[in-house]
């Protein structure tokens, strides 16, 4: 069962999951409203454009992009992999500072949302497992 992290199919299992969750975990507390465009996507010949939203209290993450943005970040595929699924928030640094993340737009929306992990909540603990567990 596990996808490929992206793919049609593990975006339709994560949709699933996140809906399972909808409302059960503590609002995030920063608002942040991104696009993301992710390179080297192993399926397709193009990047994908997906975005990141907190304004619900919820951190839904879906492909397309949002016409209001606060920021929009550029990565590839195996450091959204490392930071989203694997919970790595050091490759993302790494990445960063080695120029493979291009930032546009408000830095300080990014850096409030990846200084409160939601690792410490153990329901969304229980979700971010499951979605590693539906990843190839």
């Amino acid at each position: 069962m596990p996808y490929p992290f992206l793919s049609d199919e593990w975006l339709d299992e994560a949709r699933k999951i996140r809906a399972e969750y909808e409302g059960k975990t503590p609002p995030i507390a920063h608002v942040v409203r991104m696009n993301l465009v992710i390179t080297g996507v192993p399926f397709g010949d193009v990047d994908l454009d997906a975005h990141m939203d907190t304004t619900t209290g919820e951190l839904v993450l879906d492909t397309g992009h949002l016409e209001d943005q606060h920021l929009k970040v550029t990565v590839d595929y195996e450091t959204a992999k490392a930071i989203l699924i694997e919970g790595n928030p050091q490759a993302g640094m790494q990445a960063f500072m080695a120029g493979k993340v291009k930032v546009e737009g408000d830095m300080a929306k990014l850096m409030a949302l990846t200084a409160a992990p939601a690792a410490a909540d153990p329901v969304a603990a229980e979700m971010a497992t499951r979605l590693k567990d539906i990843t190839a």
